[in-house]
């Protein structure tokens, strides 16, 4: 045996000798590392519980470490979830029917928000109504959930998307398409509030919001139906830590939106105010978004309004079986239990 070997034998014997010596006094065992799961998100004032999680290790006391990763482009979200860079996402219903509807197996296993104002179509003061934008420049992201608020707005004034000269860009990229020749765009916030904000601009509103169609944006967690299977215990655990998020911002509402304001970039005003065009899902309205109703704050009803939509655009070649979209197991369990 060689000297090294011989010193790294004693070594892992003196480790486990004192590990046995712990445990005989009682003391607790070494506390295991908590499992890392990356979670894509993206800039939104309805995610804010998850940033309180994550920031104050809400997670850790349900054995996992949730790392989020921002995507300045939400449309690159899905090829990151393909690859395994992150193992669930949190992003709009619309982006997980266009999934399933092109053959992939991934459902919602928790609601988190609807956009009730915090999406909206932005245009210079001078424009007053959507029909005026006939023939004009309209900047938004044509792959992810602002597209189906354009659709919605057109078709409210007699428009289609062929009426207007669309500009393919990024949700982030929106104010600057603003300032570069765009009449008018379409993003969410914080964006609405830094266009509103902008120097050197015509000075701009909102000119159709998501609170006219309320459940239409909704925003959703989501896993790949394998993991899912795989992994029950760690999805739920993600639940339980975004829960005890929320509960930490209605308890420590100061310090909660510090840390908001800073993951956004934003000031604490701004985030009081964003605030207002959202409605965060508590788990006692959960249940209703997996069950058929009449109204979108069903998933039955949004996901068929959006299929449709995303059809009549070429995004997908038909709509997909709403319930395959969902696994409302976790929720269900969750309300048992209370």
């Amino acid at each position: 045996m060689s000297l090294l070997d011989h010193i790294l034998r004693n070594l892992r014997s003196g480790a486990s000798a004192l590990a046995g010596l712990g445990l005989a006094l009682g003391l607790p065992a070494p506390a295991k590392a908590a499992e890392a799961i990356h979670i894509g998100t993206a800039d939104w004032i309805g995610y804010a519980p998850f940033y309180v999680a994550a920031d104050k290790g809400l997670f850790k006391k349900y054995g996992i470490d949730v790392v989020l990763q921002d995507f300045a482009d939400p449309a690159q979200m899905p090829a990151a979830l393909e690859s395994g860079a992150i193992q669930g996402n949190m992003y709009t219903y619309d982006q997980v029917i266009t999934l399933v509807a092109n053959g992939h197996d991934y459902q919602v296993v928790m609601p988190i928000d609807y956009s009730n104002g915090a999406d909206a179509l932005v245009a210079p003061k001078s424009i007053t109504s959507v029909a005026q934008l006939k023939g004009q420049k309209l900047a938004y992201p044509f792959a992810t959930c602002d597209n189906l608020l354009v659709v919605y707005a057109l078709a409210s004034a007699g428009l289609t998307e062929a009426d207007v000269q669309g500009v393919d860009t990024t949700p982030d990229n929106v104010p600057a398409a603003l300032l570069s020749g765009a009449l008018a765009g379409a993003t969410y916030e914080p964006n609405i509030t830094k266009i509103l904000k902008m120097d050197g601009g015509p000075g701009f509103h909102t000119l159709y919001t998501s609170r006219t169609a309320p459940g239409l944006i909704t925003d959703v967690l989501y896993f790949g139906k394998d993991y899912i299977a795989k992994n029950p215990t760690v999805v739920s655990a993600v639940i339980h830590g975004y829960l005890d998020g929320m509960a930490f911002m209605k308890s420590n509402p100061e310090e909660a939106n510090q840390i908001i304001a800073k993951h956004l970039s934003s000031s604490v005003d701004d985030v009081k105010a964003q605030f207002e065009g959202v409605h965060n899902i508590p788990q006692s309205e959960m249940a209703q978004y997996f069950t058929p109703r009449k109204d979108a704050l069903s998933l039955f009803t949004s996901g068929k309004l959006i299929g449709d939509i995303l059809v009549k655009r070429g995004q997908i070649p038909a709509g997909p079986s709403i319930p395959d979209t969902f696994d409302p197991s976790f929720v269900t369990k969750l309300n048992a239990s209370n």
